[in-house]
């Protein structure tokens, strides 16, 4: 019999690939979330629509379930999570609980939880130049932003939810993960959708605004390495919060080179320094996803633009 998998956030991005990638591995699948996937249709053998504030509609997307992936979140870029605070801090504490609860009282064997790199201390992200950040990292907690404080708060949760219930729980920290069929546009979008938008509207010999000075750093993982690398996490027996990105660190500048570069055009940068620019530098450190999964980012930043680029700009024709 078929191992029945629920994933929630199914209509977003990671989600989305997510029922793709586990229904072409031969689950059936489940997908849940406020809305279906915008640019292409949902693989998932079974669609609910649901609002996953609501504790009800957690017990109805856990029931009959055998692992859960729970990717439901209200989030967005870096302006997005730096203006709307509480909304993000609510919905996803409540998502997440809930989640967690019903999984419990409806016996799941396994239940993923999607972090974020957002949960690193600020005071070692300072520099441009900053070495990789290493899970312990963390802690002392000083996150630079609420999107990260509520995602460290849940993984304390599902540490617990082990501790005292036997809930198996996975937890990744996801650093920057790009691809097609994402949000591109409305100020939800990360920044390697955000700069192919830009480029691909802008014409020749035009200029595209560049948050900040474009100092700043980021690693950037293409959404099939990201679907590798946490379930391989999902099948291991650890259960600790584990990097899932990649360790090449580049500058915004250097990102929008190489995007500028894909799209053949003579383009020149303008900055904008009121603009929310984040820390100054964040990167993957994977020693420990190396040793636990046997895994590492395979497809190099360049080929992972290059494909989202040419979604991209067949969207904004």
């Amino acid at each position: 019999m078929k191992k029945r998998i629920l994933v929630t956030g199914a209509g977003g991005f990671i989600g989305s690939h997510l029922v793709k990638f586990l229904v072409e591995k031969g689950y059936w699948v489940r997908g849940v979330d406020i809305k279906r996937p915008e640019f292409w249709k949902t693989k998932a053998h079974d669609f609910k629509l649901l609002d996953l504030r609501q504790w009800k509609n957690c017990l109805k997307a856990t029931k009959g379930i055998d692992e859960v992936y729970n990717l439901a979140a209200n989030m967005g870029g870096i302006g997005f999570i730096t203006n709307i605070k509480a909304e993000v801090m609510r919905d996803n504490v409540l998502i997440n609980t809930h989640m967690l609860e019903a999984s419990h009282q409806n016996k799941i064997k396994k239940f993923f939880f999607s972090s974020s790199a957002c949960v690193y201390a600020t005071y070692k992200q300072n520099s441009p130049d900053v070495p990789g950040l290493k899970e312990e990292d963390a802690y002392p907690a000083d996150p630079d932003n609420e999107y990260g404080w509520e995602k460290l708060f849940t993984e304390r949760l599902c540490k617990n939810y082990y501790l005292e219930y036997g809930l198996e729980t996975r937890v990744a920290r996801f650093h920057n993960i790009f691809g097609p069929y994402g949000t591109y546009e409305g100020g939800r979008e990360k920044s390697p959708a955000a700069i192919c938008r830009k480029v691909a509207t802008v014409r020749n010999s035009g200029s595209v605004d560049i948050w900040g000075d474009g100092k700043q750093t980021r690693s950037y993982c293409y959404i099939d390495d990201c679907m590798e690398g946490f379930y391989r996490l999902m099948q291991s027996d650890f259960r600790d919060p584990l990097n899932i990105g990649s360790d090449r660190m580049v500058s915004i500048n250097k990102l929008a080179d190489i995007i500028i570069g894909i799209s053949g055009k003579e383009i020149t940068k303008t900055y904008d320094m009121d603009k929310p620019q984040g820390v100054r530098g964040r990167n993957s450190e994977n020693t420990l996803s190396k040793k636990v999964l046997n895994w590492e980012p395979s497809i190099s930043l360049e080929e992972g633009l290059k494909i989202t680029y040419a979604w991209i700009i067949k969207q904004v024709k």
